[in-house]
């Protein structure tokens, strides 16, 4: 009878730190703690006996409370260049009973550090597929924690600096304080389409995990990092959040942007000036789209969607900052003080501040 089939995951990471450091970051409690889980989760707790025959146990918990543990033996350790360990889950979860092997490579490398890692031993290949996203997402909290650059080594922002859209996932990346690094790129451009398949901007990457569309990094960021949340408490006002969402995605970006805002800073009328026929069809549509935000404004004060600033702010903020900056937008909104009033606050906040594109 055939030995049932088994899988094995292989993974490489650069890491610009000392192997040495990076050896440390796997086997002391104090180091372990800080990265030993995947983002949006914590380590709440871990022991390390790290000697050949010790054993370790780290304890990951979910922001909603969930607990998954896991524990083993080591069975190498030779400082700095090689690690192995034993690998088995506990309690209530699927792989519980399965053990598994880590070894692990450290490699001097110029700058840095060349991590190998193999995890073998998996029943199925959903296993292993699933383990490889969780150390992906750890390897890059890894990364975080012993580059010198933080988390701006691991994540990078593709986009234009003067997109609504750019800005207001680089907004959201600075109300969670997270440090990044922005790629300047335009649409379409090989960059961007290496991570977005419509070309769009922008985009994120975070390691080796690719990521498109503004909402869908937004809610990442606000899941997989510290900070304020940026999604709202409560049933009625995430849904409130995501009504003014899709409003923008569906109808202000189209004509505030699109056909108003842009036919200034790019004229596609005659003699390379404003068509005005564009621009007089667009601000027929502006004017109940901003009264909507006059009335919401009315009824919500100072955000949108509940009593703190929300993805549905962050979304709005940039386009009204566009849209003001031109005659008609600004006598369109000289007459909308609740708007006025609400936009004079977000654009205190040092997410609107610091990202103040850069025009021309």
């Amino acid at each position: 009878m055939n030995a049932p089939e088994m899988f094995q995951l292989q993974i490489s990471r650069f890491i610009r730190a000392p192997r040495e450091k990076v050896f440390d970051a796997f086997v002391t409690e104090a180091l372990l703690s800080q990265w030993k889980s995947p983002r949006g989760m914590k380590v709440a707790a871990c022991s390390v006996d790290a000697r050949v025959g010790g054993r370790y146990r780290v304890e990951m918990r979910s922001r909603e409370g969930t607990t998954f543990t896991v524990g083993g033996t080591y069975t190498a350790l030779n400082r700095p260049e090689r690690l192995a360990y034993t690998w088995q889950w506990q309690g209530e979860n699927p792989m519980a009973g399965f053990e598994t092997l880590i070894e692990v490579d450290f490699i001097a490398t110029d700058g840095g550090t060349e991590l190998r890692m193999k995890h073998s031993g998996f029943p199925a290949a959903a296993a292993r597929d699933g383990h490889n996203q969780g150390w992906s997402s750890s390897l890059n909290r890894l990364n975080d924690l012993l580059d010198a650059r933080g988390s701006a080594a691991t994540i990078t922002l593709l986009g234009d600096s003067r997109s609504s859209y750019t800005r207001t996932a680089r907004m959201g990346l600075a109300e969670k304080g997270v440090a990044y690094t922005l790629q300047p790129c335009a649409p379409h451009s090989p960059e961007i389409l290496a991570v977005h398949p419509f070309g769009k901007i922008p985009g994120m990457r975070d390691g080796d995990i690719d990521l498109w569309e503004t909402s869908a990094i937004l809610r990442y960021v606000d899941e997989a990092f510290d900070g304020p949340s940026l999604t709202p408490g409560t049933i009625a006002e995430r849904t409130r959040c995501e009504q003014w969402v899709s409003a923008v995605n569906s109808y202000f970006y189209d004509s505030m942007v699109r056909r108003y805002v842009l036919q200034y800073i790019f004229p596609k009328g005659e003699g390379g000036r404003p068509d005005r026929a564009v621009i007089d069809r667009a601000v027929q549509d502006m004017t109940p789209q901003l009264a909507a935000l006059e009335r919401a404004y009315a009824k919500s004060g100072d955000f949108l969607a509940g009593s703190t600033l929300s993805f549905a702010d962050l979304f709005v903020a940039p386009i009204l900052a566009y849209v003001e900056a031109f005659p008609e937008g600004a006598t369109l909104l000289s007459d909308m003080p609740n708007i006025r009033r609400a936009q004079a606050v977000i654009r205190q906040r040092a997410s609107f501040t610091t990202t103040q594109p850069q025009q021309g």
